[in-house]
């Protein structure tokens, strides 16, 4: 990410987490890549609310004190700070997610956390939660986004040994038309050149890289196809979670039903996100048992694993 990139980001942040009217000496002092003469930094601010304004982001000027003459300040109000799509298309979904990927990694890096922190240290009070809201988390599982959206913007075909979830292993050769994401995990979908039907992958479950061959002359996105729908016919209960008798306290907070059984009890834990889900059961260790989903248990081993091969 360029200087500039990083700096409208860090702007875009201060402005939308001050309670209050900000002015330019209190964001030359916390927003790191405003340097030089004071002349500069002013020169370099207003082409920065040219190039925010310009993307749609809306910058209100107010004062401080409207009984006083003071420094004319910035804020961003959250209200204010929306997109209106319309209707998007799959590879247009594919290309926002890159961007939110870069706004989240950006938004939680060590210059924007020490910008807050500054603004606390002023006097400035934060609404830290404005930026939660307004920063969508992905994870990218490892692959190369750009490379995916390429292959379904030009129907090329992706070649890849997957996992199955009774960790046997396939060939795939598919023709790609969508992504998504959920629970914290990515999702492509595509037409299995093999069987002529669709099928939607795991990332985390690619084995090796991906090989990209040139697509079927002539190929076209099923009509049928809608990517809103691609987990309808997946179960979102919830996880099903077998706890000792007088353990694990957070996950029975969380528990939506309780069932006896003897020295455990089983609970029903809605999932919001699958991974601090399985953070909070690794933190529990054998007081706890998953039952289902498979997803969540496959997330508890992998993560054990990589424990046991850093620790030995």
């Amino acid at each position: 990410m360029s200087r500039k990139s990083e700096r409208l980001i860090n702007l875009t942040i201060a402005l939308l987490a001050t309670k209050r009217f900000i002015t330019k000496s209190e964001l030359f002092k916390t927003v790191e890549g405003y340097e030089g003469s004071d002349e500069s930094k002013e020169r370099m601010f207003e082409r920065d609310k040219d190039d925010l304004r310009s993307l749609g982001i809306e910058i209100e000027v107010g004062s401080f004190d409207p009984l006083f003459n003071d420094e004319a300040g910035y804020r961003i109000k959250q209200e204010k700070y929306q997109l209106d799509l319309g209707e998007v298309t799959a590879l247009e979904i594919s290309l926002l997610s890159l961007a939110a990927t870069a706004w989240q990694g950006a938004s939680l890096d060590d210059a924007a956390q020490r910008a807050l922190v500054k603004l606390h240290s002023l006097g400035i009070a934060v609404d830290d939660a404005n930026l939660l809201d307004s920063v969508p988390a992905f994870s990218d599982a490892g692959f190369d986004l750009p490379m995916i959206t390429r292959a379904i913007a030009e129907h090329q075909i992706l070649e890849f040994t997957y996992r199955n979830f009774d960790l046997s292993e396939d060939e795939r050769r598919i023709v790609p038309i969508g992504l998504s994401t959920r629970s914290g995990l990515w999702y492509f979908t595509g037409v299995d050149q093999s069987i002529e039907e669709i099928r939607t992958f795991r990332f985390d479950r690619v084995i090796g890289n991906f090989v990209i061959k040139r697509g079927p002359k002539g190929f076209e996105t099923p009509e049928n196809f809608d990517s809103k729908r691609i987990f309808e016919t997946l179960s979102n209960t919830g996880a099903v979670i077998d706890v000792r008798r007088g353990k694990g306290a957070s996950l029975r907070a969380l528990a939506s039903s309780t069932k006896p059984l003897g020295e455990w009890d089983q609970i029903q834990v809605p999932i919001l996100d699958m991974k601090s889900l399985a953070a909070l059961v690794l933190w529990h260790g054998d007081d706890v048992y998953v039952q289902s989903p498979p997803e969540l248990r496959e997330i508890i081993i992998e993560s054990l694993k990589d424990l046991a091969r850093a620790h030995g």
